[in-house]
């Protein structure tokens, strides 16, 4: 497990355990449904990583390859495409703010 800064998430996930924890229901699809193929993959695994963690990772490889390749082939986009996905920028933070509405959170000392 990494840990950094807060509840790390597990890395080896059987395949029932990646069905009950990664797979996008459907208030998940609302929020995906505008999102680009180059920045689905990335939005899909912030939103699951932060349902499971409670915050958002702080680096890509603390989202579990497992993850990144079952929820890949759930919303039709390449794994290798999560590796082209910032953490920082506009666009992530566009990302994070989504997310945190969507579940009800606001942001705290301006991370996140």
């Amino acid at each position: 497990m990494i840990e950094a800064e807060g509840a790390g998430v597990q890395q080896e996930w059987s395949p029932e355990e990646l069905w009950a924890n990664w797979t996008l229901v459907e208030s998940d699809w609302d929020l995906v449904a505008d999102k680009s193929r180059r920045t689905r993959l990335g939005f899909s695994l912030l939103l699951k990583f932060f349902k499971l963690a409670g915050r958002f990772p702080d680096v890509l490889e603390e989202v579990p390859r497992a993850a990144v390749e079952y929820v890949a082939d759930l919303v039709q986009v390449p794994a290798t495409d999560f590796a082209k996905y910032t953490l920082v920028g506009r666009t992530a933070e566009y990302h994070r703010k989504q997310i945190r509405e969507a579940l009800g959170f606001s942001a705290v000392n301006g991370r996140g």
